[in-house]
């Protein structure tokens, strides 16, 4: 895919978002990137959202590794067996991510795999703030964006709907140590609304979808950690659109 990704790629509140911050906090338009480094967790959602988001934050002089994972992501513990498998794999690479790449934030998406009860579901979130903290890093958590609860997801769709409320209270018990940011004001809550940009398959994002969070989702970091987020034109249509992931979802 070629041209103009970002057509169309305004946030549906006017680009305020929804991040929590400090009440001094306040957006700086600083020198671009101030050295950041980003870990980018999550599922293969996160995943098809990786290439322009790295796009972006680079071309904003942060750096940004890419720890999302196709069938997986999730640091939930205490779901079912399945899910259980997954967390302890993510928390593994965690490890060997921070030791290797040292971030400076800890961006997780919510998963599609975050079973589990809302206590199960907010322990881990604390849990994975204290990590990235003991690391010298902070935590951001975004809700993943509508998707569509196929034959798959339908047992486990009280715990897909309650992993955002558990994961924006663990921010507000967090002291400003955690922030939870709210990707409906970006794509609201119908997978199948035109804003939602899903692939035809109801769940992933094809390369507008992606871009659209890429450039929604950096103001939310440039705003928190006072750097300008570089110009779309400076990265929506660079060689992440040739992606291969995009190929396998049907995108054209």
């Amino acid at each position: 895919m070629t041209g103009a990704v970002l057509t169309g790629c305004g946030t549906a509140d006017g680009g305020d978002g929804a991040a929590k911050t400090d009440p001094g906090e306040s957006a700086q338009q600083g020198p671009q990137g101030k050295g950041k480094r980003v870990l980018w967790m999550g599922d293969s959602i996160a995943g098809a959202e990786a290439p322009p988001l790295e796009a972006a934050l680079k071309a904003s002089g942060v750096g940004f590794k890419n720890a999302a994972s196709d069938g997986g992501g999730t640091v939930v513990e205490g779901g079912d067996r399945m899910a259980g498998q997954i967390a302890e794999s993510t928390w593994k690479d965690l490890a060997k991510n921070i030791t290797s790449f040292r971030p400076d934030v800890v961006a997780y998406q919510v998963t599609t795999y975050d079973w589990g009860s809302v206590d199960q579901q907010r322990a881990s979130y604390e849990k994975l703030a204290r990590t990235a903290q003991r690391a010298g890093a902070e935590l951001v958590i975004v809700s993943a964006p509508p998707f569509k609860i196929d034959d798959f997801y339908k047992k486990y769709e009280s715990a897909i709907a309650s992993a955002p409320k558990a994961a924006e209270q663990a921010a507000d018990h967090s002291g400003g140590k955690v922030r939870f940011v709210d990707a409906s004001a970006l794509w609201g809550t119908d997978p199948k609304a035109g804003k939602a940009q899903r692939s035809s398959d109801g769940i992933h994002s094809c390369q507008q979808g992606s871009a659209a969070f890429a450039k929604w989702f950096t103001q939310q970091l440039g705003t928190t950690y006072g750097f300008t987020p570089a110009a779309p034109k400076k990265w929506a249509t660079g060689s992440w659109t040739g992606d291969e992931r995009y190929g396998k979802l049907g995108c054209r």
